[in-house]
């Protein structure tokens, strides 16, 4: 099986900053697309930001230019650098991580999406 483990949430007052991080760990060839994602109260789980294995990033229009992912292959860690924390983006924030298990699943490109836990993310205005 696959873990992922978050850390680094809390209560920000607004303009603030946090810095999210993800640890994978267990059965793991390789991984390919890391992403983060959150959920606010009463809302539907939305995308945030992804990262592919080559480093290339992507944001959702809400974040771009405040919150920064990137991630260390050798530590099989994904980090969310948020700066300029806004009221709105409250909420749990959940790390996903495609992850191929075996050489066999890669070579068939037979990937798996994992989930963490959660972790919440308050900022007070």
């Amino acid at each position: 099986q696959v873990q992922l483990a978050e850390s680094g949430g809390g209560l920000v007052q607004a303009g603030g900053s946090l810095r999210l991080s993800c640890v994978a760990s267990g059965s793991i060839f390789a991984i390919n697309v890391r992403g983060w994602y959150r959920q606010a109260p009463g809302k539907e789980r939305e995308l945030v930001a992804t990262i592919t294995s080559d480093g290339s990033a992507a944001y959702a229009d809400s974040v771009k230019g405040r919150f920064t992912i990137s991630r260390d292959n050798a530590k099989n860690t994904v980090y969310l650098q948020m700066n300029s924390l806004k009221s709105e983006d409250t909420g749990v924030y959940y790390c996903n991580t495609r992850v191929w298990r075996t050489l066999t699943d890669y070579l068939r490109q037979n990937a798996n999406d994992y989930w963490g836990q959660g972790t919440q993310v308050t900022v007070s205005s």
